[in-house]
């Protein structure tokens, strides 16, 4: 009976920090397409909680690019965008073929201000995103039409 009470005990205290749960893609998604930098940092804050995993940091290296927007004085806002730049081009290194990385990167790119000359791999997102769409799961796939919606790069009719 001991041994039983024993790794019941290990079980229920042990396993559960191991688990690796997969990141909530819809609350992700409202959250990257907010202009809250409060809800921004929150999720950046959630994120750093989780297990690091690619995703983790694909995730917070768009966040931490969307978040450099909110953020007041030049240098300060280049750090931050820099930070995420770095993390997301480091998993798209990794996962080339990963083809919502390369949405993330094409939405940052596609609002990016000139002067961080971040924008020289969209046609490539496009192309990536294009031909990933099929695989995306349904909440995805419903992001990435919304955004087309309103985007100068990819449009509905690129889906059908």
């Amino acid at each position: 009976m001991g041994v039983n009470v024993f790794f019941s005990f290990i079980l229920v205290f042990f396993l559960p920090a191991n688990v690796t749960r997969e990141v909530d893609k819809g609350e992700f998604y409202k959250v990257f397409s907010s202009t809250s930098q409060e809800r921004i940092d929150g999720m950046i804050s959630m994120l750093d909680q989780e297990k690091t995993s690619s995703l983790v940091l694909a995730y917070q290296g768009a966040l931490y690019m969307k978040k450099a927007g909110f953020i007041k004085g030049a240098g300060a806002k280049v750090k931050t965008f820099k930070k995420g730049a770095h993390l997301l081009e480091e998993e798209i290194k990794k996962n080339p073929s990963n083809a919502e990385y390369r949405f993330l990167r094409l939405s940052i790119q596609e609002h990016a201000p000139g002067v961080l000359h971040y924008n020289k791999n969209l046609e490539e997102d496009k192309s990536a995103v294009i031909n990933g769409f099929a695989k995306f799961n349904t909440n995805l796939k419903t992001v990435v039409a919304a955004y087309a919606k309103d985007s100068k790069v990819l449009k509905e009719s690129d889906f059908h």
